[in-house]
């Protein structure tokens, strides 16, 4: 290697050492004043009691505990008359509307007329039945009459007991037929069978052999809303009856209505749900019973509704979140405490159940003490177990950065970098000699 070639190699070599100190200058200005400029105080939160265990997220829709269609039969006619309207608030046998009657009350007069006239001639026969009767007694006494006299009129008893069983039986027949009258013109007259409101009225459909595809009246029930969905397959073998459910509305923002589960069906798909899910996950209907007021809901509002499937006599406990936990070097869990003095303590403690966000506490702590929820930082700042922390590095776990330091430094202005002169030509060839 010529000297030429050593000072190029000694220039480009030194020129990298350079940059390469520059390099780890700049990093460690940087990360030093990223230091400072986020340094972090230790965050403390009250152990408080919370609802714990595993919770199920479902959705579904409200609709009313009964409901009553009414649809057109044809065999019944014309609709003659409607006793309610939309909106109208009914009880359970208020009529709803009638039908034309007047071929039915015909037929009906028609058998009560000749019920009556059988009547009438079964009363006449019953009279003639014990004159004959009466006679036969009075012939019996005369010895002056055969036999055959007797014979004859006793015969003549007996066609007259059998023409009044007959005739019983005419009336029988005739009054089997006012009572259907009676009962289809009953039927002529619709009512509704549930306590409930008004919420359609379709006057305008045409009454078929076959029936009405939509309903004349819909009615729905004025009692407390229902809850139907769906649930998974997985989600169903942790349902029982009567479990508290939390319903959250989606038209309603931070409102939420009890209920308890009343029923969840053995067989997919059906009403509340489809059959298939996403993934090939079999769907079961549910029904949710609403225990609070319902008045403020409407048929048709979307919910989704909180399952809380642990032990219930369990599931509320005294419990601190998640980050607050850490483990030592021998696998056991601990928190860190800071007392009212606000001396740092090491404190081992038993968990019981547990939430996504909480952790249950069975023995170590005390409701209303202050838990460090990032113990990491106790190492970071080198704080010390035993000993008092300094007010400068703490801060509530709730409080929120100053709106005026965050404006300030939003609004800081930046320096502007000073326009770099463009080299020459003749500068570039200097600098390369």
């Amino acid at each position: 290697m010529n000297k030429k070639k050593k000072i190029v190699v000694i220039s480009v070599i030194s020129i990298a050492l350079v940059v390469a100190v520059v390099f780890a200058i700049m990093k460690f200005t940087a990360t030093e004043g990223d230091m400072e400029a986020f340094d972090e105080p230790l965050m403390t939160e009250p152990v408080a009691m919370q609802e714990l265990g595993e919770t199920i997220l479902v959705t579904g829709k409200i609709i009313p505990t009964d409901e009553q269609k009414v649809f057109a039969e044809g065999e019944s006619g014309e609709i003659k008359e409607f006793f309610v309207k939309e909106n109208q608030q009914i009880k359970a046998g208020a009529p709803l509307f009638a039908y034309d009657t007047t071929k039915v009350s015909n037929e009906y007069s028609k058998a009560v007329r000749a019920r009556d006239l059988t009547n009438n001639r079964l009363n006449i026969t019953i009279n003639e039945l014990a004159a004959a009767r009466k006679q036969l007694t009075d012939m019996k006494k005369n010895p002056e009459l055969s036999k055959e006299e007797l014979n004859a009129a006793a015969k003549d008893i007996v066609s007259l007991e059998m023409d009044i069983e007959n005739i019983k039986g005419e009336v029988s027949s005739l009054q089997e037929t006012i009572n259907d009258l009676a009962a289809t013109k009953e039927k002529m007259v619709v009512k509704s069978k549930i306590d409930g409101i008004i919420v359609k009225i379709n006057k305008n459909v045409e009454p078929s052999e076959n029936g009405s595809s939509e309903p004349i009246v819909h009615i729905i029930s004025s009692g407390p809303f229902k809850v139907i969905g769906s649930m998974s397959e997985f989600d169903t073998v942790k349902i029982k009856k009567d479990q508290p459910v939390i319903i959250r509305p989606k038209v309603f923002k931070d409102r939420t209505w009890n209920g308890v589960i009343e029923s969840v069906s053995h067989f997919p798909g059906g009403e509340g749900g489809d059959e298939m899910g996403g993934g090939n996950v079999t769907m079961y209907p549910f029904k949710v019973a609403i225990t609070d007021d319902t008045s403020e809901l409407r048929q048709g509002f979307h919910v989704s509704l909180e399952i809380n499937v642990s032990d219930l006599a369990q599931s509320k406990q005294l419990a601190i979140p998640h980050l607050a936990i850490d483990i030592d070097e021998t696998g056991e869990e601990f928190v860190y405490v800071l007392t009212s003095d606000n001396i740092l303590e090491k404190r081992a403690i038993v968990l019981g159940d547990s939430s996504d966000e909480f952790a249950g506490i069975l023995e170590g702590l005390e409701e209303g003490e202050r838990v460090v929820v990032n113990p990491y930082i106790v190492a970071q700042k080198g704080l010390e177990v035993g000993k008092e922390v300094k007010e400068k590095d703490l801060m509530p776990a709730d409080d929120m950065m100053d709106d005026e330091m965050l404006e300030e430094d939003m609004t800081e202005p930046t320096e502007e970098m000073e326009p770099q002169e463009v080299p020459t030509e003749e500068a570039t060839k200097d600098e390369a000699n």
